[in-house]
This record gives C-alpha cells, structure tokens and sequence, in this order.
C-alpha cells in the first residue's frame, strides 16, 4: 500500500507501474540457481533474460517450436502485440534450458512449452513468478514480467555494449531516447559521460 491507501501494484486509470532490469550478474545467477530444480521456472528465466521475448509471446511458445534445435539456431514467430513477425536466435544458455525442461516431463509438440496446474501458464501467472523470484533473493525495486525482456537489453547494452541502432530494432522503438528509458539506463549513461577524465 502506497501512504494515499492504494495499492502500489495496481495502478490508478491511465498510470502504470514501471518495472526494473536485473541489472546484476550476480543476481541472474543467483535466481538461476534457486530455479534449478523447477526445469519450468528455469527455463521461463533463462528463455526470458536471454531474448527480448514479451511474456504474451513466451507463454504461447510450444515444445515443437524448439525441440531439437541447437545454439545458433532460430525460432521465428509472430509477437502477439504488434503481429510483427520476429526472428530469434537461441544462445547456450537458452537450449540447455529448453532441454532440461523438455527432459523433465512428456510433452507432445503442439503442447505449450510452459504448463501450469491449470493448463497454460499466463501474462498474470509470469508477472507474479518473477516478482516473487526477484523477492526471495532480496532485489530492492519494482519487478514483472517485464522484467525479463529488460533484463536482455539492459546487458546487451551494458555488459556486452550492444549499440542503440540495433537495440532499437529489436525492441521495435522509434527513438534511441525510448530504448534509454526502457531500459533504466539513461541516467546511467549520462553520469559515465560526466565522469570520464581527460
């Protein structure tokens, strides 16, 4: 609860909380091995911080869409938002993950990759795991869904300096700005600026 009396995680009409990136490595890898014995959880985690997927298109994706595919290889589908058609590659991380999961139950090719108790798993369902992983490891701020597609970009720009141009192709931004502000990396980037001795 907010000090007014509302409740932070539900926003007022027409206002939105804003989540955060995991801007640590040490903190991915510590929800990383706190999952490592939910092959589910794993894999959502792993697949969500290792593409710039939306949690709309994870849970849609099904077990046919990878099995079998190796590092290197792509997955093509169409994002439930804008109906682009988005081409993804899968890095280590990501296949080792999938093939943990798939290993850990029966799952026919037309099955989703990410089941729940009730079926499939949902935006909501993705949206409260995260929170509640980001939680049991002690992050400070605000974190959802979201989380995980920012998590990519914020160390595609910071850990491995990918340049804005191609960040904004793969978030689908008409500005540098946007991606800046999407990320939580603007300030960031500014202050470096400032501190960089001639």
């Amino acid at each position: 609860m907010d000090k007014k009396g509302g409740n932070m995680n539900h926003p007022r009409a027409g206002s939105q909380v804003k989540v955060g990136p995991i801007k640590s490595l040490k903190d991915i890898a510590t929800i990383k091995k706190l999952l490592s014995d939910k092959p589910r959880d794993l894999c959502l985690f792993t697949l969500g911080v290792n593409t710039n997927l939306r949690a709309s298109d994870l849970v849609r994706l099904t077990a046919g869409q990878v099995r079998g595919l190796k590092a290197g290889d792509n997955i093509e589908l169409r994002e439930q938002k804008t109906s682009r058609v988005r081409r993804i590659t899968l890095n280590n991380a990501v296949i080792e993950a999938v093939r943990g999961l798939l290993a850990s139950a029966c799952y026919e090719d037309t099955d989703a990759l990410f089941k729940s108790q009730r079926g499939v798993l949902t935006v909501p369902s993705v949206h409260r795991l995260v929170k509640s992983w980001c939680r049991a490891v002690n992050l400070k701020g605000n974190y959802g869904s979201h989380t995980l597609r920012k998590t990519w970009g914020y160390h595609q720009r910071l850990t491995f300096g990918a340049g804005l141009p191609e960040l904004m192709e793969c978030f689908g931004h008409a500005t540098q700005r946007q991606t800046l502000a999407y990320l939580c990396i603007q300030p960031e980037e500014i202050k470096g600026v400032y501190l960089n001795e001639l």
